[in-house]
């Protein structure tokens, strides 16, 4: 399905009384270089057509600098990596730029070693229009907790952070409102739970742990979940970040079907899953890690009125209970939540997957039907609170980030590359 995400940048622009140039990715969860670059209709039809028809370096600079807009790069789709790209990663990529923009704009000099050098140094900023009265740039991110914000903020980011999958999921699963297949009944539960887990390449390689624990506990029965032994090498392959999740064998994939669904299907739900399953584990993105950098993934079941265990960073339950969410501590051990040691939280959460897959029958409905009450809060404040509150922070933090901006606009940059171009 398609993902308009261009549609949540210019609505993110127009919460706002600031004037910005949006820079992201493009297909949106891409981190390839050569798709990063300007949402050409951030700046209005006619003043692009100026300045794609300007002749001369001065003209290009004058333009720009009467708007003289803030630049914001958009990396809140996946997380932060503050060292995902080199020195000559950059050098190579803002060269093919500016040998470009120089041929179409006839800026003269604009391809020289030197300028090209200067702004491969400033990162993706350099990427950016560097001809600016603002020596920062606003990074619009949505994790907490992390070191990588730090970094960038050390390296002439102005941090905006706001919960970008809060505002996507509430687009995205707003026909779950209304969805009659998704009210709850009991006697429809077939599955304890239900298990989405596609992928396990990168930050997500724990999910093979996990899939092998499911079936060295004879969890498999009471789940319903698929597996996918392929992602990009076959799983026994793969070189583990963290060993401690190393699976022990490699036939995980005689245990569960095989999972043949696209990147996108977590855009969507599948309504006779849920109406089918009491509990969803949420496999998160993140999960060997200190951030808090929760996707749709998480907002899923409770989009669909449903519970859940939270597979994520440690303290991530803690972070949905600050958004109003509730969460089903007295139901469900949810001390999970705080053991830091990553194999630790996952084998805390498989043991609960095992109590309560192990209760007598009619006290396992009597745990759903309480649970149910529990998530059924979650479902009427996601559908009628939550995406205000989101919107407001998103508010609050870029107003304040755009104060830090004007602090810092000498027009140093434009100053020392103007002076290479000599």
């Amino acid at each position: 399905m398609s993902v308009p995400l261009d549609r949540l940048y210019h609505y993110l622009d127009d919460c706002v009384n600031h004037d910005l140039l949006i820079y992201g990715w493009s297909t949106h969860g891409s981190r390839n270089l050569d798709d990063f670059g300007m949402l050409l209709d951030t700046i209005h039809p006619e003043e692009w057509a100026v300045l794609r028809a300007v002749s001369t370096a001065q003209e290009f600079k004058s333009i720009v600098l009467r708007n003289n807009h803030a630049v914001m790069i958009c990396h809140d789709q996946e997380p932060l990596d503050i060292n995902r790209y080199s020195f000559e990663n950059f050098q190579n990529i803002i060269k093919k730029k500016h040998q470009k923009d120089k041929e179409a704009l006839s800026i003269k000099n604009f391809d020289r070693d030197s300028v090209i050098d200067y702004c491969a140094q400033l990162g993706l900023r350099g990427m950016t229009i560097p001809i600016n009265h603002y020596d920062r740039t606003l990074l619009l991110h949505s994790e907490l907790r992390s070191l990588h914000v730090v970094n960038f903020e050390q390296q002439g980011y102005v941090p905006v952070y706001y919960w970008s999958h809060g505002m996507i999921a509430h687009d995205w699963f707003r026909y779950a409102d209304h969805d009659p297949i998704l009210k709850f009944g009991p006697e429809k539960i077939v599955n304890d739970f239900v298990i989405y887990n596609r992928s396990w390449a990168g930050t997500r390689e724990y999910r093979l742990c996990f899939a092998e624990q499911i079936v060295k506990n004879k969890l498999s029965p009471h789940c319903k979940m698929s597996f996918n032994p392929y992602d990009g090498i076959h799983y026994s392959q793969h070189q583990f970040v963290n060993p401690v999740f190393r699976p022990t064998s490699f036939n995980l994939e005689d245990f569960f079907p095989t999972n043949s669904h696209t990147a996108n299907a977590s855009a969507d739900y599948c309504s006779i899953d849920y109406a089918n399953s009491g509990i969803e584990v949420v496999l998160e993105t993140l999960f060997d890690d200190t951030r808090w950098h929760l996707t749709e993934k998480a907002l899923r079941p409770i989009a669909c009125g449903r519970s859940f265990l939270l597979m994520a960073a440690p303290g991530s339950l803690h972070y949905l209970r600050q958004y109003g969410f509730k969460t089903f501590s007295g139901l469900l051990d949810e001390s999970y939540d705080t053991i830091q040691h990553p194999r630790q939280r996952l084998q805390a959460v498989i043991t609960e997957m095992s109590r309560v897959a192990n209760l007598p029958q009619q006290e396992k409905i009597q745990l759903f039907v309480k649970l149910n009450q529990v998530a059924e809060h979650n479902k009427h404040h996601f559908f009628n609170n939550f995406f205000d509150r989101v919107k407001q922070e998103y508010i609050s933090n870029i107003d304040h980030a755009i104060t830090i901006m004007n602090q810092h606009k000498t027009g140093k940059h434009d100053r020392n590359i103007s002076a290479l171009m000599q």
